[in-house]
């Protein structure tokens, strides 16, 4: 079957599972819709079908091309690992390692929305996964009162964000350390409700925000 091509029009949202993992890799290698097509070699008009579309049967080799383009492997972008846990590819045969900056750890951190924070209890340290936001350079999260992340408030603490590329064996992390507080005053409560981008995807009644001043920031990548 050829490439539909549909007539140009506004920019919309994802409508099937292929769309989203397709839209959400372009994204992250920070390519518009007309290059990410260029690189695989179709018309934007016939990615953006595959995006928008909520039904959309492409060919294998439509498929390879854009795993290609967006280094990735075709079962992930039609779902085929979606269940499986990272990290079990092969280590590439010649990776480089390489400590990040400060300034490049600060530009990773804020460019995703899910991290996890270790939080010292009575029974020992518990590592749990937030929603958060980065907030003139510091880490906020918003949840409920008792929880396990509110237990951060007042201690030392530790907070890691990652990104791992399974088709390549390659990622990165980061990782803050730095005292953790509970925001009360009404007016900062305010302002991080307006500028937080990420909210708790556990949904309920989440208001107790929860600010980590980065005391050290620090990070590594591996590249092939």
């Amino acid at each position: 079957m050829g490439e539909q091509v549909e007539p140009d029009r506004a920019e919309g949202s994802p409508m099937s599972d292929l769309g989203r993992r397709l839209t959400r890799r372009r994204e992250e290698l920070g390519l518009t819709r007309k290059e990410a097509a260029e690189r695989a070699g179709m018309a934007p008009g016939y990615l953006q079908y595959l995006e928008e579309e909520p039904a959309t049967a492409p060919g294998m080799s439509a498929l390879l091309r854009l795993a290609e383009a967006l280094h990735t492997t075709v079962r992930d972008l039609v779902g085929g690992a979606v269940d499986l846990p990272p990290g079990p590819g092969r280590a590439s045969p010649h990776p480089e390692f390489t400590e990040l900056s400060r300034q490049e750890c600060r530009a990773l951190l804020a460019t995703h929305g899910v991290g996890r924070v270790a939080v010292p209890t009575m029974s020992g340290p518990v590592i749990v996964p937030v929603n958060y936001s980065v907030v003139e350079g510091a880490v906020v999260f918003r949840t409920a009162d008792g929880s396990t992340p509110a237990q951060a408030a007042g201690c030392q603490v530790a907070f890691e964000v990652d990104r791992i590329d399974e088709a390549f064996s390659q990622g990165w992390s980061v990782l803050v350390r730095g005292h953790a507080r509970t925001v009360t005053d009404p007016d900062d409560v305010q302002h991080l409700t307006e500028r937080a981008y990420s909210l708790p995807w556990v949904g309920g009644e989440r208001d107790v925000w929860v600010r980590i001043d980065p005391l050290a920031l620090t990070g590594r990548r591996i590249t092939v």
